[in-house]
This record gives structure tokens, sequence and C-alpha cells, in this order.
């Protein structure tokens, strides 16, 4: 089959796009941006939802395909990206235009809680999209899955990082269960329906073998990754977790906002014996979620993603309280003191002391900052440096204080050096 996948740059769309052609398929990939280094075997064709709304604009795109797959999703609205005109606007005219071309099949990526009793902008919005296409004289399939496990998936790396913790946040869900499935099920479900021959229910749950409560999910997960002991949770009440889901409604990149919230207490489970049929075996448990050669690598990058929150944060307090202590918290006379036998003139000691107190708590204040570059860890390395050449220089007694205030500064030099080496460029994806 000749196969247009929308959306195939995302999560869903490049393990879609990998399988489809691993799997023999002539696949066209539609993305807003043609990469520079593009695989052998796949097409690449430039799409952009946020312009193409109306039919007339997929005529071309849609020359010879027989089957057409959306994996177009956001989770969380932008200034650049809204629910109204991704989720819906240009897939009805995507849909629009299967009809009109003759499309075999059209397979749309929908989400479980897209239905009557939706009650988030994204579950509505996404069945606005469902029932459109399913009105219109195609062959068409809506695929609702759960939530969707692979590691380089954004909900992967949020859910592992809750699984390492000593203590996993557990908020009062009542009778809510998650039916978590794997990415490789979900694609293994689209390659099986590139067969318009296959006759297939209108809309199928793709979701895991079994439902699991939060904890027993992250216990499971937990294990997947290899992590020693049992998993200790931790009772989080539901007002807590709902002004937690109102505080990350305002954090950029935040996957917990209210919308998640909701969700999470309505439960995300369906049967499991449309996507077993489908697949010709039962969907992968949590536990298989991780191959065992992986897990080390896994465990890894899962356990940064709170440890470095935490290095970060510390080092935040460290400039900041040192700032404000120097600005006169510590007797002045003192630092005054110590300046004069640093060497700096009289006239210079102020500025140079509440320069640098101010110095240190911007530095401390840019840390917090959701989004930074690498150069701000390289100059808090600089100004380390710089103390500890002028203090070796001028004050070589204070390398055999019993305090150790400047030896102190070769492991604070070695996390900033981890962070410098770890911390991705908030510019790059």
């Amino acid at each position: 089959m000749k196969v247009l996948v929308i959306g195939a740059n995302g999560f869903l769309g490049r393990h879609i796009v990998r399988a489809l052609a691993d799997a023999g398929h002539a696949v066209a990939a539609g993305v807003r941006r043609v990469p520079a280094r593009k695989p052998a075997d796949i097409e690449y064709r430039a799409v952009d939802f946020n312009q193409a709304d109306d039919p007339p604009a997929w005529r071309d795109l849609l020359a010879g395909v027989d089957i057409v797959v959306n994996a177009v999703g956001i989770f969380r609205e932008s200034a650049h990206a809204t629910f109204q005109q991704l989720h819906v606007r240009a897939p009805q005219a995507l849909f629009a235009a299967c009809a009109r071309a003759g499309v075999r099949r059209v397979i749309q990526i929908s989400a479980l809680g897209a239905d009557a009793q939706a009650d988030t902008a994204y579950h509505r919005s996404k069945r606005a999209a469902d029932d459109y296409l399913l009105s219109l004289p195609l062959d068409a399939v809506v695929l609702q899955p759960s939530l969707v496990y692979g590691k380089d998936g954004a909900s992967a790396a949020l859910f592992g990082a809750l699984a390492t913790l000593p203590w996993i946040p557990a908020p009062e869900l009542g009778s809510a269960r998650v039916q978590p499935v794997h990415v490789d099920d979900v694609a293994a479900a689209v390659v099986a329906l590139a067969d318009p021959a296959r006759p297939q229910p209108a809309r199928i749950a793709l979701v895991g073998p079994r439902p699991l409560s939060w904890r027993a999910f992250l216990a499971d997960l937990r294990a997947a990754l290899g992590m020693p002991g049992r998993a200790r949770f931790l009772p989080v009440p539901a007002w807590l977790a709902a002004a937690a889901a109102r505080l990350g409604a305002w954090w950029p990149g935040m996957l917990f906002d209210l919308d998640a919230w909701r969700m999470l207490r309505r439960g995300n489970s369906a049967d499991a014996g449309a996507i077993a049929r489908l697949l010709g075996r039962p969907p992968r448990g949590v536990r298989a979620f991780i191959a065992p050669e992986d897990a080390a690598a896994q465990r890894t990058q899962a356990t940064l993603r709170w440890l470095l929150p935490i290095l970060r944060l510390s080092l935040a307090c460290l400039w900041i309280v040192t700032g404000v202590l120097s600005l006169g918290i510590y007797p002045v006379a003192s630092s005054y003191e110590l300046l004069a036998r640093a060497g700096v003139p009289a006239g210079l000691q102020p500025l140079a002391l509440y320069g640098a107190a101010l110095l240190d708590i911007v530095l401390g204040l840019l840390v917090l900052l959701p989004r930074r570059t690498r150069r701000l860890w390289a100059a808090q390395a600089a100004l380390v440096l710089g103390y500890t050449a002028i203090i070796s220089w001028r004050l070589p007694e204070f390398w055999l204080h019993p305090y150790g205030p400047v030896l102190k500064n070769v492991p604070l030099l070695a996390m900033l050096w981890l962070l410098y080496e770890l911390e991705r460029p908030w510019n790059t994806r």
C-alpha cells in the first residue's frame, strides 16, 4: 500500500512510519519541516496543519495514496497550536479530501476517553474529528489509545521519573484505572489495519492487557526498570493534587495540568479484546515494556530526571543565599577585611562586595528559570574558578582551613560540569 502518515515527526508518528516501512509499505511522511537527513525508504512531504484547513489544499498530497494515517495531536494548547485547528478543522479538511480522492482507508489516531462523557477540551476536540470522519462515505477506523509508553515519549519520561522516586506520589483516584499500551503495539495495530480488505470495527481501543490502579502501574514500571526494593507510596490528597495541577497549567512544558488531572480521575481503561484480535496476540503488559538489556540505561535516565532538578535547586540556593548573606547579614566589616587581605583597594571594596553579592543572586535566579542555556553553567564555573584563583593567590591558608571553604569548590565545579554536559539546550528537541 501507499501510506501517507500525517504527523510523522511526532512520537506516535515516528514509530508508525518505521513500522509501516519495515512491513514493506511505501510510506510518505507528512511533516511540517522536511528533515535534512532522511531515511532512504521514506518519502517526505511538507504539510502544515495550521494552514491545511481547506479540502482542496490536500489534493496534490493525496495523489496515489491508498491509506492515510492521521497521527497529529497535541496535549496542551499554545499560541501557535490550538485544539480547534489541529484536532478539528485541519483533520476534517483532510478527511473530506480523502473521500473525494477515493482513499481506500483512513486511520485516525484519537484517544481513549474521546466519547460522549468527554469533559476536557482535548477529548472533545478529538471526538469532533472522529465523529466527522465516521460520518463520511469512507472506510475509516478510529484508534483510541490509552496512555502510550515508549522510551522516547514525554509521558514515559514523566512516569519513569515517578517510578524511580524513593517515595512515589499517589493521588486519591478512587476506582479510576489506567491501562497503558506500548507504542510498538500501537504501531503494530496500524500496520495490521494497512490492509483495506480486512474489515474492522469503527472504533478500536488500544490498551494494555488489564486495567491497573495508579499504584500498580508505577510499581510494575519500577520493576521493569530494575529498581531494587518494593515501591513505596506517599498518599496525596485530591485537593493538593488539584493545586499542583493548577500550578502545572502555568509551567511551560508541564504535562500535569487541570485537564490531565480530570483525565486521571476519570480513568483510562477498556476491554483489551479488540487490540488482541487485531494483533493476533495479547498486548504486552507494563512489566514487558522495557527490555532487560535496556533497563539500566532507562533507569539512569529516569533517575536523572528528578535528581537534576534537585541539583539545580541546590545550586540556586547556594548562589542566592550567599548573595543575600553578603549584603549585610554577615558583618560588612569582616567582609571588607577579607577583601583587603585579597588585595582589593579600600575605595573599591563596596563595589566588589555588593557587586559580587548581586551577581550571585542573579546567577541563582537564572538557575530557576524553566529555560536555560549551557552558557549559564560555564559562566558559573568561570566565576568559581576566578574566586578560587584569587583566594589561592592572596589567601592560600584557606586551603588548609578544617571546614574546607575553598576545597568545597572542587565538588561544586564537578556539579557544574555535570549540568553542562547533561543540560539539553532549550532551543533543541
